[in-house]
This record gives C-alpha cells, sequence and structure tokens, in this order.
C-alpha cells in the first residue's frame, strides 16, 4: 500500500519539521539577531543619536568651564586724537592718542553663580542621553522583533511546501493506483480525471507555496542587509513563554519597557530646560580676568592686566517667561503620550497572552487531528482498493488530511510567535 505508507511518513515528517534542530550549519534566532544589530542602518541610526546626545551633555558641562577670548585689531584714526586744556587764558593741546595703532587683548570668564541656569541645562542634556540610550534599546526590539517575524515567516512557509509536496506526492501514488484499476477495468475514466485534476491542482500549490517561501526568504536578508537571494538555513528553536500570570507580565512591561522610560526621560528633559530658562532672568555673576593691551606711545602703560566681578540680572524681559511655558507644555503633552502608551502596553501583553493560550490549544487539538486524518485517509484508500468506497472519498480524505498538516504547522509557529509578541510587549525579547 504505497499511499498509506507514504501518508504515515509524511505526518512523522511534518512533526519532525516543527520541532526537531536544523542542522549545524542552520543559522538560530539568535544569530539572525546579532547579525541585524551590528548591521541594520535603524540601529546605527538611533546609535548616532546616542553619540549626537552624549555631545550636547559634553556641550551643557562646558558652560561651568572658564572661557578665554583672544582679539586684535588695527586703528587708523584721520587726526592724532590730542585734548585740550585753557591754563590762566593760555590754551594748550596735548596728544592723547596716535592716529594708527594696534590693539589686543586675551580676556578669561569664568561663571560663578548662574542661580542654577547651568545645573538645569546639565539636567535636561544628561536626560536626554539616557531618553536616547533607551530609544537605541527600543530600535533594537523593534529590530529584532521585525527580524523574529520574517524567521517564523521563513520556517512556516518551509512548513507550508513541505505539506503542499507531500500532497502532490500522495495524489502521485493514487493516481497510480487509479490507473491501475482503471486499465483493468475496475473503475471509469471519470475517476482518473477527477485525480489528474486534484494533481494538478497540488502541484499549483506547490508552485505557489515555493514563490511564497522565496518572498519570505528575501525579505529575512533584507532585514539582515544581505544579498536577497543569499541561501537562508533556519533551525526551529525559539526562546521560551515568559513565566507569570498576566498581571504579573503586564506590571514587568509597565517597569522595563524602553518607550516608557524615553518618555520619562524627555519629560524630565523638557522640564529641566524650563528650569534653565527661567535661572536666566535671575542673577548671574561672572569673574572676568586678562590681558589688555593698547598701542600709544603718548600712554605710560600700554599694556594692563586687569580683573573684575560683574553682576548681570534680567529684571524684566518679555519673551523668557513664554519661553519656558511652551516647553513646559510640550513636557505636559509628553505626560499625556506617556500614559496612554501605557495603557497600550497593557493592551500588548494581553493580547500576546491570549494568543500563547490559543496557539497552544490548537496544537493539542491539531495534533490529535493529524493521527485522525491519517488513519482516516488509510482506512479510504483500502476500502476503494477493495471497491468499497469512491474516488470522490478518497480525494476529500487527503484534502482533510492537508488541512490537517497545514493547521498544525499554523498552530506551531503562531504559537512561537506569539511567545516572541509577549516578550516584546514585556521588553524581554
Amino acid at each position: 500500500m504505497l499511499l498509506n505508507k507514504h501518508s504515515l511518513n509524511v505526518s512523522l515528517l511534518s512533526v519532525f519539521l516543527i520541532f526537531s534542530a536544523a542542522p549545524t550549519l542552520a543559522e538560530t534566532l539568535e544569530d539572525a539577531w546579532n547579525s541585524a544589530v551590528d548591521n541594520n542602518h535603524q540601529i546605527k541610526s538611533a546609535k548616532a543619536d546616542t553619540s549626537a546626545s552624549e555631545q550636547q551633555l559634553y556641550s551643557a558641562k562646558g558652560q561651568r568651564l572658564p572661557e578665554l577670548n583672544v582679539g586684535s585689531g588695527y586703528t587708523q584714526f584721520s587726526e592724532t586724537q590730542a585734548a585740550r586744556a585753557d591754563f590762566q587764558g593760555q590754551t594748550g593741546q596735548f596728544n592723547t592718542y596716535q592716529a594708527g595703532s594696534v590693539k589686543a587683548q586675551a580676556i578669561a570668564s569664568v561663571p560663578i553663580f548662574t542661580s542654577g541656569r547651568i545645573s538645569h541645562s546639565i539636567n535636561s542634556a544628561e536626560a536626554s542621553l539616557q531618553a536616547a540610550q533607551h530609544n537605541e534599546v527600543s530600535s533594537v526590539l523593534n529590530i529584532k522583533m521585525q527580524v523574529s517575524e520574517a524567521y517564523v515567516a521563513v520556517l512556516r512557509m518551509e512548513g507550508a511546501l513541505q505539506v503542499a509536496q507531500s500532497h502532490v506526492d500522495s495524489l502521485s501514488s493514487h493516481n497510480v493506483d487509479v490507473k491501475n484499476l482503471y486499465d483493468q477495468g475496475m473503475v471509469a475514466k471519470n475517476d482518473l480525471l477527477a485525480a489528474n485534476v486534484e494533481l494538478a491542482n497540488a502541484q499549483q500549490l506547490v508552485v505557489q507555496a515555493s514563490n511564497q517561501l522565496d518572498i519570505a526568504r528575501a525579505r529575512y536578508n533584507q532585514l539582515l542587509d544581505r544579498n536577497l537571494a543569499d541561501e537562508v538555513r533556519l533551525t526551529a528553536q525559539f526562546p521560551e513563554t515568559p513565566k507569570g500570570t498576566l498581571t504579573d507580565l503586564s506590571n514587568s512591561a509597565l517597569t522595563q519597557r524602553p518607550e516608557l522610560i524615553v518618555l520619562a526621560r524627555q519629560i524630565e528633559a523638557l522640564e529641566q530646560q524650563a528650569q534653565s530658562i527661567k535661572a536666566g532672568t535671575l542673577p548671574q555673576v561672572a569673574v572676568n580676568g586678562g590681558f589688555q593691551y593698547q598701542e600709544n606711545r603718548y600712554q605710560v602703560f600700554q599694556g594692563l592686566w586687569m580683573v573684575n566681578v560683574g553682576v548681570q540680572w534680567k529684571l524684566f524681559d518679555g519673551s523668557i517667561r513664554h519661553s519656558s511655558d511652551a516647553i513646559t507644555r510640550q513636557a505636559i503633552s509628553l505626560k499625556e503620550q506617556r500614559d496612554d502608551l501605557r495603557s497600550m502596553i497593557s493592551l500588548q501583553v494581553r493580547q500576546a497572552w491570549l494568543d500563547c493560550q490559543e496557539a497552544q490549544k490548537r496544537i493539542k487539538v491539531t495534533q490529535q487531528a493529524i493521527a485522525q486524518s491519517d488513519e482516516n485517509m488509510k482506512v479510504t484508500t483500502d476500502r476503494y482498493q477493495q471497491g468499497l468506497s469512491t474516488n470522490t472519498e478518497v480525494l476529500d480524505a487527503e484534502d482533510l488530511r492537508t488541512r490537517t498538516h497545514d493547521n498544525f504547522n499554523n498552530a506551531s509557529y503562531d504559537a512561537a510567535l506569539a511567545t516572541l509578541h509577549l516578550r516584546r510587549a514585556v521588553g524581554v525579547l
């Protein structure tokens, strides 16, 4: 009974395809993640943003350092500057400044007290850096999730192609049986024609599945920044489902999702920036000192050292308060977005958790259905060869067998994908 033995082999092959490890040369999901993180352009962009935020922090801290300004110039007047004085009715004129002279200076300025302007600016830059760092983590998680979906899609289509090919093989075996019975005059030509049509339809499904597999592999290679036509060999090994109740998982997600941390740090950065701007209206104290040189032969000392303490206090500025308020309102906007995101994350965790439960139940049901459909195919084939059933019943039994294997293939990879989605929702992918 070629058909019955083949049907049993296909059933075992499907189970082996889903749960067995691939050859040693096959790529694991961890390998795919590492490759994507190293080569993906979105992650490189996020790393560049983090580097830019680091430079912004260095810039903010640099405000506390002395500022040194060096300047020089040459001035030419049309006349020599002079002073006029009257002494007992006599008028005298004294040159005070030569017509052409060189002026140079080197002045250092150090802020002593800024009413918190610099410290708030530094705190804002530090919060922005933390936001960029966690945004980088979020980008990594997003890419890993995209790679995971592409990875599962490739394995799913490989399984679908295997099932479609087994359908062709089974119908080919059945065609041989029908042809033999037709040659012996035991069945009508209609049985042979129907078997040929079913075989042609099955072959078309193989072509479609093969094309979809090629597309899935190209998408996978694109995410890993590889040539789209590169060979793809994967192993069906996935991380475990996170432990804990739905409530525990939701609470974990709300404490460790990088997207929430990004918003929290961005809110802090804006609030600190607003405080820094407000501090600009308060007293600012700085010490200035340096050396000044003024070329002037009429002057006793052409070069002088100097030092002074300066205080600035903006008693009124019509724009600073509004600028600070605008930034404060931006922070309020981000707070609303954060609250909305918390609700969305809870929904994501719940949906992924329920999908995991559903997929696991489907796997158990489809495993039982596979054994039953294989046995049904065996019995129906035996009856047909004995003239106790029709060709239509055999074809229906084969369709049922193929459908159960497809269902098992989809349930298995739906479970894997649901687990990955749950881990992403919790923030531990």
